[in-house]
């Protein structure tokens, strides 16, 4: 590959978020973005591991019906490239060991959980012991949180990030484990990245609408034990700019840039000091 930082977002079957997330991409510093609809992945015209970063963003995939993301991983698991019947789940899996970035966002993390590729524990990057299901309030929900990153957390993603606002819109964010085991494992190895806060406290809560879907340990976001694979419920591609916050017109602000960038700054920051 060349020297400069190539980023790939997948598009199709329902994604709508495709344009933001590659214009964070692009904010962040990445020297090429290109936004691939899955056919031309699957059809063998683009390869997954001729990039750096991958992108699965969120959007209302397969229809956004209640279990939709449960046929988008089969899709990612089974589905093969033409005329070489490599899974596309292979590309996927060979582009991790590469040392590639993944970052899955709304039905992205989704899809990342149901396929196994998180939280991944011991390496195992096809077995679902995790899922997100549906939000406790029983309906979509489009607001905006705020949210925590871990300092203890391996995530490429969240260094240097503190205390962040970012919107969530979603019907299954729910964070669930296989049993509780589990989530002392995703506990106590800080694979938790991010966590819903409550605005006054600052600490982690279950409470709604400060913990918009009932998250066990207020997880928003999780990774990988390498720390370069993340998915989140909230989106921080659509913090961009500060009149993307709802209270741009009453509040001052430090910046131009919204603060969802430098989760991909710190994506592409890693990729140039460690890869390139």
């Amino acid at each position: 590959m060349s020297g400069k930082v190539r980023v790939i977002v997948t598009t199709g079957y329902g994604t709508n978020c495709e344009m933001e997330m590659a214009h964070a991409c692009s904010m962040a510093g990445a020297d090429q973005v290109d936004i691939v609809h899955l056919s031309d992945i699957l059809d063998g015209s683009v390869r997954i591991t001729d990039y750096h970063f991958l992108n699965l963003p969120g959007g209302f995939l397969d229809g956004d019906n209640m279990g939709a993301a449960q046929a988008g991983a089969h899709r990612l698991r089974h589905a093969r490239i033409e005329g070489s019947g490599e899974r596309l789940m292979d590309q996927i899996l060979e582009f991790v060991e590469n040392g590639g970035l993944i970052l899955g966002v709304c039905n992205g993390f989704q899809l990342m959980v149901k396929t196994g590729l998180l939280p991944a524990m011991e390496g195992n990057y096809e077995e679902r012991v995790v899922s997100l299901t549906y939000n406790d309030s029983g309906r979509f929900e489009d607001r905006w949180v705020v949210c925590r990153a871990n300092p203890e957390s391996p995530c490429v993603f969240t260094k240097g990030l503190d205390r962040i606002e970012l919107p969530v819109r979603h019907g299954e964010g729910k964070f669930v484990g296989l049993n509780r085991e589990v989530i002392n494992r995703i506990e106590s190895q800080d694979l938790i990245a991010f966590q819903y806060i409550d605005p006054e406290s600052g600490e982690p809560t279950g409470d709604y609408p400060a913990n918009p879907n009932g998250s066990i340990l207020a997880i928003a976001g999780i990774c990988d034990p390498t720390g370069r694979l993340m998915g989140l419920m909230p989106h921080p591609e659509a913090y961009h700019h500060y009149t993307n916050h709802p209270q741009w017109t009453r509040r001052s602000f430090e910046k131009e840039e919204g603060a969802g960038i430098d989760v991909f700054r710190n994506a592409v920051s890693y990729i140039r000091q460690n890869i390139l």
